[in-house]
């Protein structure tokens, strides 16, 4: 049985601090949230900090060898770290199997 429970809202000197709403809500919010397009703080640091590729930072961060990613495009190993490289300079159409391959939106790889 689904019942509508309102949210509750706390205030401190009569404005609004917290809401609490229901945890199944709460839930769909935070998934919505992950969809969203945003790049992870440890994908900044090896980016920017390590001097990687955003390519190579999100493959890294995802746990992901150079094969995997190479085998999900269906390319070789060798072609796939060349895209990898900070100088590379890919087509749009790479950028979006490159994406696809990691399970991210293009956007995330154009920054």
């Amino acid at each position: 049985m689904n019942v509508r429970i309102d949210h509750q809202v706390i205030e401190k000197n009569g404005k609004p601090l917290f809401v609490l709403v229901p945890y199944e809500e709460y839930l769909d919010f935070i998934k919505e949230k992950e969809l969203a397009l945003t790049i992870p703080h440890d994908v900044v640091e090896l980016h920017i900090l390590e001097n990687k590729s955003l390519i190579r930072a999100w493959r890294e961060y995802k746990g992901l060898s150079q094969q995997e990613v190479a085998e999900k495009m269906s390319v070789s190993q060798a072609a796939y770290s060349q895209m990898e490289k900070p100088e590379a300079r890919l087509r749009k159409s790479t950028l979006e199997k490159i994406a696809e391959a990691l399970e991210l939106q293009l956007e995330q790889l154009r920054v």
